[in-house]
This record gives structure tokens, C-alpha cells and sequence, in this order.
């Protein structure tokens, strides 16, 4: 049976977003398994009542049903262990570490440059949902958390190892992409495909970083639509 992917989606179908959802696709990409996926929206909790789970990223492998894209990365390393994503022992610690700075350094910087941008891309019928538990969350409006300027800022400081690493080799994880590469890239691709901002230097190394990685399994990020796409 073809792997499913239960995917995060805007006020357009074609348009998806979420940053967890973006990891899973492209480790799906990484190990070469074909899949589809479910457009899903922050409302529509019944739609995956089955995985006892409220959000996305849902995967459906056969019988298998896994949530959490760390943990479905972690999952795909054990059901198709070719072309590993993380590996294991200290390599799979250290991938775990790296999660934890993306979400609690990178993410909240780029929110602040996309947050208004990325609530008029979210289906109408969802953004009370999404104001109202995302301003809970920060504790402010997200008229006053959308601080462009101060979220780039904010942005090139979390990045400074990621801009160290980079400088040695074309992908986090080396010479080809692997864990290490979607778990950021996810939360990059997030940003680029809701908002017109620019996220980081024209030409400098994680531009040039999120390039190669635009291109990589056939260019299937690339392939995604942004707001940029839809009238």
C-alpha cells in the first residue's frame, strides 16, 4: 500500500506549510518511498480521530499509523533503514538536540517575520482558531509579534552554528542532505512558501543552503506551491 501523509493546508489546497509536515516529506523524499497526501486543516480534528492524535503531521504506512515528524523520521529509519536520516546512538542524540534548537531558537524568529503573512494564508474558516490558541501560546497579539526587522535579526543569531557549519561543507549533515538538513529546512520552507519576506542575505551560506536543498530528490520542494502562486 502507498504511504499517506496527512499535510497541513491553506486557504488554497495545493498550498502546505507546516513545518512538521515539510521534514516528513522530505524524508519520505530522502528514502525514495512514494506516498500521497491528505490536505488536512487545523479544524478537521475528526479527519484523524483514528491516530488519537489532534494535529499533523498523521502517517499511515499499512497498518502502521505514526505521529510526530520526529518521530515518524525515527520511524522511517527503522522500517526503511536505507539511506539513514539519523542513525543511531549518539548520532540519533545529537539529532534530537538539533530538533530542540530548531523549535526553540530558529521557528520563533521566523515567526516573527511571517506571523500576519502566514494567517492570510490559512483557510478563513480556521484563523479564529489559529489567533486565538497562537496568541495564547506568545502571549500577544500577532499584530505585535510580526516584527520583520527584529525577526531577521533575531534569525541570523540562532543561525550563527548553522552558518559555522556551512562554511565547510554544502549541507548540515555533510556532503549530502539527511536529518539534520530537513528538521531546519522544514521551518525555512514554512517561511518561504506563506511569505514574500526575505528570511536571511541574498548569496550568503544558508541562502545558498536552502537553494541546494530547493533542488535536491528531484526538486520536490521546489515544485511546492507558495502564496506566491495563487492569485
Amino acid at each position: 500500500m502507498t504511504i499517506k501523509l496527512y499535510d497541513l493546508c491553506g486557504r488554497d489546497e495545493r498550498l502546505r506549510f507546516s513545518p512538521f509536515c515539510w521534514r516528513v516529506r522530505m524524508a519520505l523524499a530522502h528514502k525514495g518511498l512514494e506516498f500521497t497526501t491528505q490536505p488536512w486543516r487545523f479544524l478537521e480534528k475528526d479527519a484523524i480521530a483514528f491516530a488519537n492524535h489532534d494535529k499533523v503531521p498523521v502517517l499511515v504506512d499499512g497498518e502502521q499509523v505514526v505521529t510526530d515528524s520526529f518521530d515518524i523520521m525515527r520511524y522511517l529509519d527503522d522500517a526503511y533503514p536505507q539511506a539513514p536520516l539519523f542513525g543511531q546512538g549518539a548520532s540519533y542524540q545529537r539529532a534530537r538536540f538539533f530538533k530542540h534548537y530548531v523549535e526553540r531558537s530558529v521557528t520563533p524568529a521566523l515567526f516573527k517575520i511571517v506571523a500576519l503573512e502566514l494567517l492570510a494564508a490559512i483557510h478563513p474558516d480556521d484563523r479564529d482558531y489559529f489567533r486565538e490558541t497562537r496568541e495564547a501560546r506568545f502571549g500577544c497579539t500577532l499584530e505585535a509579534l510580526h516584527q520583520p526587522e527584529q525577526g531577521r535579526v533575531q534569525l541570523k543569531q540562532a543561525l550563527a552554528p548553522v552558518y559555522a557549519q556551512l562554511k565547510d561543507a554544502d549541507f548540515i549533515d555533510g556532503d549530502t542532505p539527511a536529518g539534520a538538513d530537513y528538521l531546519l529546512f522544514g521551518s525555512m520552507m514554512w517561511a518561504y512558501t506563506v511569505s514574500n519576506e526575505p528570511l536571511v542575505d541574498a548569496e550568503d551560506e544558508v541562502d545558498q543552503w536552502f537553494r541546494r536543498m530547493l533542488s535536491v530528490h528531484d526538486g520536490i520542494a521546489s515544485k511546492a506551491t507558495t502564496v506566491r502562486d495563487i492569485a
